[in-house]
């Protein structure tokens, strides 16, 4: 092939751009419409209409709410930290973002005659025929994942505000409590799958053999993970650091502009990240029937997953009340922690006896 680069045709590198670009539009388009997804399915579910006036059926109130937060007026408080007050929002957003470079989001496709893995993080190796990836991409999702608390910190105390900064401390306590449980509820995915690689958990579920279902103690994690992913990404009925009957807004109250817009683009994008992770851990990730065959409909798989989690996600917020603190903490610590703990010893066990192979 002509131009090539580094050892790799000029293909290779369009195909990379192109699915950084792809990734980047997904992720940011889902956030978009996630907020008018949630308020049209919380309408139904509360009998009310939700956005209609906007476009058909409502459709462009995302751009107008984007257009009008892009327009308002910023205030910044006199006391206030200028320079954490004005970086929180982006240390909030960002890793939101970047987390998503690790995720398989399909199969390998074919370009100009070289392979290309649908993941950004990953490539393949023409000499031993198979796709590489960070060979710890998960633990790199745990530690992208757990840097957005600090902009959340950040803003809270930057603010000067006794509301913000009760929201940014609860935060940091909520983030704590649950990302270890979290980090411990996929350690039986590990024990079965044998890898930290992303690709290789996804090829160890390959076949319709999701951990999901596999064996009752990766159905036990996957429900515990989902339920702690849930609390880190301050959903509802985890929302404690930002709940308007005690803090107004918490963590968020002094922002406006775009700098709040920031902040609400965070959560639904980790919302988007953490249902990319539970389809990678839990659902297979991109496998389906005819998905090895046929790459785009990886692609479909996994995007239908992702959102059918989202939506969960939406209905659980539409049913459930809030807990008060005192519970989340009691939550956290006394019942999913020792869950957790008790799935690894139980998972261990069925591999030491050989029951995996009763478990499917």
């Amino acid at each position: 092939m002509d131009n090539v680069i580094l050892g790799l045709p000029l293909y290779y590198y369009i195909a990379m751009v192109a699915k950084v670009l792809g990734a980047f539009v997904f992720v940011l388009l889902t956030v978009a419409y996630a907020t008018y997804a949630e308020r049209k399915i919380i309408g139904f579910m509360q009998v009310r209409i939700g956005p209609n006036r906007v476009g058909p059926k409502g459709l462009l109130q995302p751009i107008a709410d984007g257009l009008k937060l892009f327009f308002k007026e910023e205030i910044i408080p006199e006391k206030a930290s200028t320079f954490a007050y004005l970086v929180a929002p982006l240390i909030a957003l960002v890793p939101a973002f970047i987390t998503f470079a690790a995720i398989p989001f399909g199969d390998t496709i074919e370009v100009m005659g070289y392979k290309v893995p649908l993941q950004i993080a990953g490539y393949y190796d023409t000499a031993i025929g198979r796709v590489f990836d960070l060979n710890v991409g998960v633990l790199y999702i745990l530690a992208m994942a757990s840097l957005g608390v600090y902009g959340i910190v950040l803003a809270g105390w930057s603010s000067n505000s006794k509301y913000s900064l009760l929201g940014g401390l609860r935060s940091s306590a909520q983030m704590v409590s649950y990302e270890l449980a979290a980090g411990l509820a996929i350690v039986p995915v590990f024990m079965l799958a044998g890898s930290l690689s992303l690709q290789e958990i996804v090829k160890a579920q390959e076949g319709m053999k999701w951990f999901i279902w596999s064996n009752p103690m990766t159905f036990a994690a996957g429900v515990l993970f989902y339920i702690c992913a849930l609390a880190e990404t301050n959903r509802t009925p985890f929302d404690l650091p930002e709940c308007e009957s005690e803090l107004v807004s918490g963590f968020c109250t002094e922002y406006s502009s775009m700098k709040y817009a920031m902040f609400f683009m965070a959560e639904y994008a980790n919302m988007v990240t953490v249902s990319a992770i539970t389809t990678t851990l839990f659902l297979g990730g991109w496998d389906g029937p005819m998905s090895k065959a046929i790459p785009a409909l990886s692609v479909v798989y996994f995007v239908i997953k992702v959102y059918f989690l989202m939506f969960i996600a939406i209905w659980i917020r539409a049913t459930l009340p809030r807990y008060r603190y005192d519970q989340l903490m009691k939550l956290g610590w006394k019942l999913l922690l020792p869950l957790a703990l008790v799935l690894i010893v139980l998972t261990a066990l069925a591999g030491y006896f050989g029951f995996y192979s009763f478990f499917g």
